[in-house]
């Protein structure tokens, strides 16, 4: 890991971001000009921030709406007007048949937000009055599928990966310090990337998450071990890595910058697969994985629900669904068969 480490960078810190090198985000080639699909997604999108939903899921729909963006565009429907029923559905088909680089096709839950994206956007237009009826309005989703989450990690394999960070390194006393956050409170990436300083209470030992999923703000209890190391990564690291001021955010990365959360995915989901476990995931993972162990260690599930600040019991409830360990001390204690030793 010495190739990612501060050393690596610190040279490079007082550079223009555009001279660090890494992908630039290229523009999105679309017609935006007035009254386009294009505009008016802009348009839709714009509407999203002033009814206050968060950066994350206004993103999210950008995202969504992207791709048929880019299919009308290809067959020359740049209008809302030219938009059909029976176009829509064949959009529909045309995402089922997707393949990606890795031939799969996309997961369910991607169709669905895709399709129900177009539905939004053509319910607003028809709100707007850009259209007099929504050939949207019968498009059917696909069914959901009822699956078990990924097998979360056991102790072992999380105490093999939260000691796989390089702590001789100063970003590898942050990576242990993120891991160690990571299991101990169950945040989401874009939560843990978006943190202040001054969203730790360190005395308290709680984290404020601030504008969390749905703009809900929660506070969480940051456990003993994990404070330990964030502690170390504000006292011995953090400084050394300030270059502006002005920048509160709680973890930096080797430039100085708030880090970067598809950054600090990738580099989770690494040090994950260094874990030899044969789990893949990322940030996502260790929140699976603390709310598992959390049940399994008898914590309620209403008390896990405020901790991973779910706003139904129903989503955290799949978490009952998967933790097998006191399913089995049930079944020792009460079949038949066990009781009278096989």
């Amino acid at each position: 890991m010495a190739k990612n480490g501060y050393n690596a960078v610190r040279w490079m810190r007082h550079r223009p971001k555009e001279q660090r090198g890494g992908s630039q985000s290229p523009g999105d080639g679309l017609n935006h000009s007035q009254e386009t699909l294009a505009a008016h997604v802009d348009a839709f999108l714009g509407h999203q921030k002033v009814l206050n939903r968060s950066a994350s899921a206004i993103k999210s729909r950008q995202n969504d709406l992207l791709p048929f963006l880019r299919w009308t565009e290809e067959r020359e429907l740049l209008y809302p007007v030219q938009i059909t029923r029976a176009m829509l559905e064949s959009y529909q088909r045309w995402i089922w048949r997707y393949r990606k680089k890795n031939g799969q096709p996309l997961g369910i839950s991607t169709q669905r937000a895709r399709v129900s994206s177009v539905q939004f956007l053509f319910s607003w237009l028809c709100k707007r009055r850009v259209l007099e009826a929504n050939p949207a309005s019968e498009i059917e989703l696909p069914r959901v599928e009822k699956r078990l989450p990924v097998e979360a990690l056991s102790r072992s394999e999380v105490e093999t990966i939260l000691g796989l960070p390089d702590i001789s390194d100063l970003l590898g006393i942050r990576d242990r310090a993120i891991l160690e956050l990571l299991y101990s409170t169950g945040i989401r990436r874009a939560e843990i990337a978006r943190l202040a300083i001054t969203d730790l209470k360190r005395e308290k030992k709680l984290l404020a998450i601030i504008k969390g999923k749905g703009n809900k703000d929660r506070v969480v209890p940051v456990g003993t071990r994990a404070m330990q190391w964030v502690e170390k990564y504000l006292e011995d690291v953090r400084p050394l890595l300030v270059v502006n001021h002005d920048i509160h955010a709680l973890f930096l990365s080797g430039y100085g910058d708030e880090i970067n959360r598809e950054v600090l995915g990738r580099k989770v989901a690494k040090y994950i697969k260094l874990g030899g476990s044969g789990h893949s995931g990322g940030c996502h993972l260790f929140r699976h994985t603390c709310a598992t162990h959390m049940l399994e260690g008898g914590a309620d599930i209403r008390y896990i629900q405020q901790l991973l600040g779910h706003s139904k019991l129903e989503t955290t409830a799949i978490y009952t669904e998967v933790s097998i360990i006191q399913l089995q001390a049930v079944h020792a204690r009460c079949h038949p068969a066990e009781k009278k030793g096989g």
